[in-house]
């Protein structure tokens, strides 16, 4: 029975996986032409396209996606989004979610992939943790970002929480960028995705709900640049606190 479980859910996942790249493969040359209108524009398109087929792939596998809004009327923009990283689900469902405007941070890494390398280096703003003159660069892009008027997109973790706990520690880039931009951050939790698509393998893709929550925004204002800690921390135990709390609402 385990075995025969096991497979199905195999199964399940090549297929979810193959009709990944065959709904990409589809929209590539929309992805080029949008490409030739440049970086913001252009930018704009491909991230529209993007909500398009993360709309198609997730009916298609039978992912539903509801949408909570914490505190809908306090929502501002631009903004900083931060959201818990624990699942390859976690990228369709920004796209699924966020229909406005935005770049997401990404690692340098993901460009590599066929096919979903050229819509990924196209759609987000990549940087490479580990070199720090790269990384600066990529705060420098997303500090521009925002002056267009334009939100951005940022997992603190950085990679996958693999710890057990509802968040692994926070790197501090996306916190300075609130402060010395005076820009609010709306924390978002995906409570849901590492139990439809585990962390551990990619061949573990089950159909079900995949919730989305927004939280409350936290503002920057009143706060000095110096202030980084703090805020980090306001952050973390907000989303820590409103993870344990919907994860045992299941």
């Amino acid at each position: 029975m385990k075995l025969m479980k096991k497979s199905v859910v195999f199964l399940f996942s090549l297929y979810g996986f193959i009709l990944f790249v065959v709904l990409l493969l589809l929209l590539i040359p929309f992805f080029f032409m949008a490409s030739l209108f440049g970086k913001v524009r252009g930018g704009n398109m491909i991230y529209r396209l993007c909500s398009f087929w993360a709309d198609a792939w997730l009916l298609m596998i039978g992912i539903r996606v509801p949408v909570i809004h914490e505190a809908r009327n306090a929502e501002q923009r631009p903004c900083i989004f931060v959201a818990n990283h624990i699942s390859y689900l976690d990228i369709p469902m920004i796209v699924k979610i966020v229909r406005e405007p935005v770049r997401v941070l990404g690692k340098q890494e993901m460009a590599k992939i066929p096919v979903f390398g050229f819509v990924y280096r196209n759609a987000v703003v990549m940087v490479n943790r580990k070199n720090p003159e790269q990384r600066m660069r990529s705060v420098a892009t997303l500090k521009k970002v925002l002056g267009k008027e334009i939100s951005i997109f940022i997992f603190p973790e950085g990679t996958f929480n693999e710890t057990g706990n509802p968040l692994k520690d926070f790197y501090d880039g996306a916190f300075r960028i609130a402060l010395e931009t005076q820009t609010p951050i709306q924390p978002i939790i995906f409570p849901d995705t590492v139990k439809r698509l585990h962390h551990a393998t990619v061949f573990s893709l089950k159909p079900g709900t995949s919730r989305a929550v927004y939280l409350p925004m936290i503002g920057a204002e009143g706060h000095e640049e110096e202030e980084v800690a703090e805020l980090k921390q306001k952050v973390y135990a907000a989303m820590e606190a409103a993870l344990n709390r919907y994860r045992q609402n299941q």
